[in-house]
């Protein structure tokens, strides 16, 4: 589920009648569960400037390891498209904000009508609506969008996203229906968040070029930005379209001040960060504490020029760790994966390495109400005990497993040497014992891993840990490629061990299916990095998905929660409480309301604007 959610409440429901057989309610706004906070005649967003001036340019890089773009088109696998592109230049059917997770409102659509028995969703298109080439944005065009989103051309992820949409029928221009394989209160919410393109891009003749082939074909969208001057693989400028045609929308009024927006992007951290210093660009988030400590420092942020800060939200914690890819062999028994989780020393590394700025990484759903804890609940209970014959007794009696912690005390059974004494004892229950000094198995194999990484930054978190490996008899390869390079490889699944983080989310649901159910382990380009197909936890899933009340998101999950770390699949890493950023003065300014959930490359090109709002005229695509 992502923060696109939709509800219509006791106040937003605006019409109730009767279509297909089933009672509907018809509104401007949906959302999972409860009411929603902006009524119909709302005039904006609370954390918005309604009157921001427009013009001004901001420079930004990308918050993501990306090295290079090679293409437009953020809908296929091969390849890279430049950072935002989705964001700037597609509009959905409906439009989340920053205040509440699990609430939208209508953007393409002005009414949503989702069927009493939550088996259909109908959308209503606003007639304003409109591609950058003018055309209107029809009933049509949002089911082409839909079936070249989910076909063999698009990446892997779409067909999982929306694998539970039945069909797309055209009811009439600007109404579309969307039926469901069964029942759900979030799959409204899911179509509410598919972009919409235009038929006319790819076309060619009677027919359209595969999607896979549109490469540096433009995108023709209805987004509030086009694609301006590029230097291709090193930087893009969107340029405001300045006919959009949402621009006084009550969704989008405050939005979008800025009248380019520019990303460079730089091979590695540090020309990075060098690079902003000399003014070369005017905001950047830092994810290193080191970094953050020791190189945001200088005359421009002694003087002011460059301010750095904290700020504070309201996220689920992003969730991130060393993830074993179980497709090989030497992984498949978790006690070899236990044990290779045994030999981090997180408190040395917090301490020595990150300014013991971080806190650690429990389970997978970090700092939220679906983090399981201690023995199982009631609730989890009822879901776990139907599954008990495809899982450990453990899961049912032991507590949630929880990270090693290591000690300074010699006496406490939990220094760094009692952690590896355990790891030894596993591995050799697990056939792995040491000769010679080198682990091996039965057959004489070495035991061998390889931590891929593509910017360096890891390198100083896996020397101590290789060292650790090293005394288990393990031989350990740390090498570090190019981002392109590394997105190949793990597209095709292709690596031992990789450093990994999903950004934390208020509500999750169906992009779980990607990143743990058995139909994406081996769909080259899946989210299932892991490579897990567990019948249990595919149940757990479709409980998730399936859940009708916050109460039942939260146990599904927790059971959810409880079973993935029981595996030990990943060695969890570390995680913040708050945004670190660092931007240029001078140049910019913000509302005095910081909204809750945001993360900081969309709040600030979304909401921030120029103090010298000058405009320029600018050639766009």
């Amino acid at each position: 589920m992502r923060n696109l959610l939709f509800h219509w409440g006791r106040w937003g429901m605006l019409v109730a009648w009767c279509l297909w057989g089933h009672p509907v309610w018809a509104a401007h706004a949906y959302a999972q569960f409860g009411d929603i906070r902006y009524k119909p005649d709302f005039s904006h967003f609370s954390y918005v400037n309604p009157a921001a001036p427009k013009g001004g340019e901001i420079v930004l890089v990308p918050p993501s390891r990306q090295s290079n773009f090679d293409k437009y088109n953020p809908f296929t696998l091969k390849g890279s498209a430049p950072p935002s592109l989705l964001n700037l230049l597609f509009d959905t059917l409906l439009v989340g904000n920053m205040d509440e997770p699990t609430t939208a409102y209508g953007l393409l659509a002005g009414d949503v009508a989702v069927a009493d028995d939550h088996k259909s969703v109908v959308f209503e298109l606003r007639p304003q609506a409109k591609f950058h080439n003018g055309d209107p944005v029809l009933a049509e065009d949002v089911k082409h969008s839909f079936e070249r989103l989910i076909s063999q051309q698009a990446a892997p992820q779409y067909r999982t996203y929306f694998g539970e949409v039945k069909s797309a029928t055209v009811l009439d221009a600007r109404r579309i229906r969307f039926d469901f394989v069964r029942p759900s209160s979030e799959l409204p919410l899911i179509v509410g968040s598919l972009p919409v393109f235009s038929r006319q891009w790819g076309r060619e003749g009677n027919g359209y070029k595969p999607l896979d082939q549109l490469v540096t074909d433009i995108p023709i969208a209805s987004g509030p930005y086009r694609i301006g001057p590029v230097q291709f693989g090193r930087d893009i400028t969107y340029v405001r379209d300045l006919d959009y045609w949402a621009k006084d929308l009550n969704v989008r009024r405050g939005l979008f001040n800025f009248e380019r927006i520019t990303y460079k992007i730089y091979k590695d951290n540090t020309a990075q960060l060098e690079a902003f210093k000399a003014g070369e660009f005017d905001y950047i988030q830092s994810f290193i504490s080191r970094e953050w400590a020791r190189s945001f420092t200088g005359r421009a942020f002694e003087r002011g020029e460059l301010v750095k800060a904290e700020l504070p939200h309201g996220n689920a914690g992003d969730f991130q760790g060393f993830i074993f890819n179980i497709r090989r062999d030497k992984f498949k028994d978790v006690r070899v994966r236990q044990a290779i989780g045994l030999a981090m020393d997180y408190e040395w590394m917090n301490r020595q390495l990150f300014y013991n700025s971080y806190q650690r990484v429990r389970g997978y759903f970090v700092a939220s109400d679906f983090e399981a804890k201690g023995l199982p609940t009631a609730e989890e209970l009822a879901l776990l005990g139907p599954l008990r014959a495809q899982l450990t007794r453990d899961v049912f009696e032991k507590e949630v497993p929880q990270s090693p912690v290591t000690s300074l005390d010699p006496h406490s059974g939990q220094t760094l040497r009692d952690h590896l004494r355990l790891a030894r004892d596993l591995l050799a229950a697990a056939g792995w014992t040491v000769q010679e000094g080198v682990l091996k198995n039965a057959q004489g194999q070495r035991f061998s891993i390889e931590f891929l990484d593509n910017s360096g930054g890891m390198g100083r978190v896996v020397t101590p840990f290789a060292k650790n490996l090293e005394k288990l008899g393990m031989q350990v390869n740390y090498k570090v490629i190019d981002f392109a390079l590394l997105q190949k490889r793990m597209d095709v699944f292709d690596f031992d061990v990789i450093s990994n983080r999903t950004v934390g989310s208020e509500a999750p649901g169906t992009e779980l299916l990607e990143r743990f159910g058995s139909r994406s382990a081996e769909v080259e380009g899946s989210g299932n990095v892991i490579g897990l197909k567990s019948p249990a936890v595919d149940a757990l899933l479709d409980k998730a998905v399936s859940a009708n009340t916050r109460p039942q998101l939260i146990a599904a999950l927790k059971a959810l929660d409880r079973v993935l770390r029981h595996g030990h699949y990943v060695v969890p890493h570390w995680y913040g409480a708050v945004h670190r950023v660092a931007w240029r003065a001078a140049k910019f300014d913000r509302p005095a309301v910081t909204p809750r959930y945001y993360q900081p490359d969309n709040w600030v090109t979304n909401v921030w604007w120029s103090r010298s709002p000058t405009s320029t005229s600018v050639k766009v695509n």
